[in-house]
């Protein structure tokens, strides 16, 4: 899963969800939608300008979660069962 850091980043520079808004010109449900975790999709002109208002690089504000698929889980659930 595709996970945007700008809860983080918000955190290490001490600023609010709020001061973020009025940076990017944006609605505070865009930028509400930006932090959410089911996140589908992201412009580039938008990753740019988080870069810009945060000064970093985009490797800052993406990071790759691993989760488990669940085809896995059923597994270790069998497994379990099983002992």
């Amino acid at each position: 899963m595709i996970h945007l850091r700008i809860k983080e980043l918000l955190s290490k520079s001490g600023k609010t969800k709020y001061w973020l808004t009025n940076q990017m010109g944006k609605s505070h449900q865009s930028v509400s939608n930006l932090m959410k975790e089911d996140l589908s999709g992201i412009h580039f002109d938008t990753l740019e300008q988080l870069c810009n208002i945060f000064d970093c690089e985009i490797g800052e504000i993406i990071e790759v979660k691993k989760e488990k698929r669940k085809e896995n889980k059923k597994s270790e659930q069998n497994n379990k069962k099983a002992k």
